[in-house]
């Protein structure tokens, strides 16, 4: 009975964990953290939040990843840096709204391109008014989430919590 409650409450971890963020493979589908992804266009194609998070995956003998300010991002330069990981399999928790630059911080290959910057977004639901009724101070006003907030805000924690509750009722059904 203890297996089945340890599995229980590994299962549910998993999905709150889902609740929070999208996780992004760099370089994926086509490639990882190595000289042949276009990391620039690879970013470019997706729309970062804050509770994202980023998985570098490569080779420790050839390469690691180093974050970094802009200036040193753009220079390559790796003397300053704001974190070092080393894994192989290292994964970046994306808490906030604003800019990230993540180099390689084996020599040349920064200056070769693997190098990626990314933008984060607030994940904060944003309103947009549907319709006003009345005049002056009696003027009354409707609001309604945008879509596209509540689509990458909403939706995915609403989904985690109604899957965690499905595996809960299956997982008390099965014992």
């Amino acid at each position: 009975m203890a297996t089945k409650a340890l599995f229980l409450i590994f299962v549910a971890a998993a999905m709150v964990g889902m609740a929070h963020g999208a996780s992004y493979t760099v370089g994926a589908p086509g490639g990882l953290w190595d000289l042949k992804t276009n990391y620039t266009r690879w970013a470019s194609a997706i729309t970062f939040y804050a509770r994202d998070g980023l998985r570098f995956q490569y080779s420790v003998v050839e390469d690691n990843v180093i974050e970094v300010s802009k200036a040193d991002y753009d220079t390559c330069n790796i003397s300053s840096p704001i974190a070092t990981y080393k894994t192989g399999n290292d994964v970046i928790p994306l808490v906030a709204a604003g800019s990230r630059y993540f180099i390689c911080g084996i020599p040349g290959h920064c200056l070769a391109g693997m190098k990626v910057h990314v933008n984060i977004r607030s994940n904060n639901i944003k309103s947009k008014v549907v319709r006003c009724q009345g005049k002056g101070s009696r003027q009354r006003c409707r609001s309604q989430p945008s879509l596209r907030s509540v689509a990458t805000s909403v939706c995915p924690s609403a989904l985690a919590w109604l899957s965690l509750a499905a595996i809960v009722v299956g997982i008390v059904l099965f014992f």
